[in-house]
């Protein structure tokens, strides 16, 4: 289920060095579901062509109000009601103040006059001229009106200035516009997700673990508790930020996670076991180094078999409904199957962690889902548009 399926937005473009950007931002809106008009002002041309963002958003891009043609048909006012939001991204100065004033002198101006839409402007522009009182004031007035102020961000600018005025982030744009749309599907359940690696320590500096990143299981915390629910997540040692709202909890070993995961997977509605979880750990960890010496060519190290998290939740009496994820190099589906029926799960989501650009330490993901009946496939995308999806199917099974 994509999170935009059939949201009509209108996409507005100014006169900004950010309009660069703007050609993923269409892509990844349409990858959630979204219908895309794309209107731009003559500032906008200057920077990236309606060509391109024709190409990109497949459907015409009106750049003049006074188009014959297109206002046979009244095109900017059919646009204005067509809209179930407005994006304005980058918004000039210029453009802040031409709105605030209700000036009507273009077609992206005399649309925001005409449409009931809610209206969202990502301001871009250097910073001085952000925090020029004419700015804050027009700022002022709009948030007044209900219209609704994203950034800017901090940072580094085009003009080599160091401040606030940058647009925010493709991906937070995305996210915010996802978060308008989320329902509270989830609401009153709590999801506790496990995310990122384990280090098992052999002496006091050295440990063994692998390449996860986290990213998938912060993804995952991050839609859930954005679809509503209270989440829960214990996270190995990774370097990620917190999603908003959700409660984070750091360990380190296996057999920490073991233990925080059946604490709170007692009280939970969904687990969701995404962490890369060591098989195995040291069976006696050295109090010291472990020194090399010249006569010492080979080291053997025992290992004991570490404890089976999902499956340990999976037994529980008051089992959640639990999802496991698979990372297999081969025989993906063999492997998954015999996992989710061995480990009790309802759900497994598989994903070959041999090819590039997906899985381990990569932004971009793409998983076969499987459950005793079914399987459901979520094709290659940026990590966060995955896990929204794999959360939308999960909250589709408890249904």
């Amino acid at each position: 289920m994509q999170t935009l399926q059939e949201k009509n937005i209108v996409l507005g473009i100014t006169g900004g060095i950010a309009a660069y950007k703007i050609p993923e931002l269409v892509r990844r809106l349409k990858e959630h579901g979204a219908n895309i008009r794309v209107v731009m002002t003559e500032g906008a041309k200057a920077f990236i062509t309606p060509l391109t963002l024709q190409a990109v958003s497949g459907n015409t891009v009106s750049d003049n109000l006074l188009d014959t043609e297109a206002e046979l048909a009244m095109g900017h006012i059919e646009l204005a009601k067509w809209a179930d939001l407005v994006l304005i991204a980058p918004a000039t100065a210029n453009t802040i103040a031409k709105i605030t004033h209700g000036h009507a002198e273009d077609i992206l101006s005399t649309l925001v006059l005409a449409t009931p839409a809610p209206i969202f402007i990502a301001p871009a522009m250097n910073q001085q001229m952000w925090h020029a009182t004419a700015t804050q004031e027009n700022i002022a007035t709009l948030n007044n009106r209900k219209i609704n102020i994203w950034g800017p961000g901090q940072g580094e600018q085009a003009c080599g200035d160091v401040g606030f005025g940058r647009m925010l982030e493709v991906t937070e744009l995305v996210e915010r516009v996802c978060a308008l749309y989320q329902n509270d599907k989830l609401s009153g359940q709590h999801w506790v997700i496990t995310a990122g690696p384990t280090r098992e320590a052999i002496d006091p500096v050295r440990y063994i673990s692998n390449h996860s990143s986290g990213k998938m299981g912060f993804s995952l915390a991050q839609a859930a508790q954005q679809a509503g629910a209270n989440v829960t997540l214990i996270a190995g040692p990774v370097h990620l930020n917190t999603p908003q709202s959700v409660k984070r909890i750091d360990v380190e070993s296996a057999e920490q996670m073991h233990k925080q995961a059946l604490t709170y997977a007692n009280e939970a509605t969904v687990f969701i076991s995404c962490a890369a979880v060591a098989d195995y750990r040291v069976a006696q960890i050295a109090d010291h180094k472990i020194k090399k010496t010249d006569d010492n060519q080979e080291m053997q190290i025992k290992l004991v078999k570490n404890p089976d998290i999902v499956a340990d939740v999976a037994q529980l009496t008051n089992k959640p409904y639990t999802v496991g994820f698979a990372a297999e190099t081969q025989n993906i589906e063999q492997y998954a199957l015999d996992k989710l029926k061995r480990k009790n799960l309802d759900l497994i989501a598989a994903n070959n962690v041999a090819t590039s650009g997906q899985g381990f330490n990569s932004d971009n993901n793409a998983l076969t889902v499987y459950s005793t009946n079914n399987k459901f496939d979520i094709d290659l995308a940026d990590k966060s548009l995955v896990a929204q999806q794999l959360v939308a199917l999960i909250a589709e099974q408890l249904d």
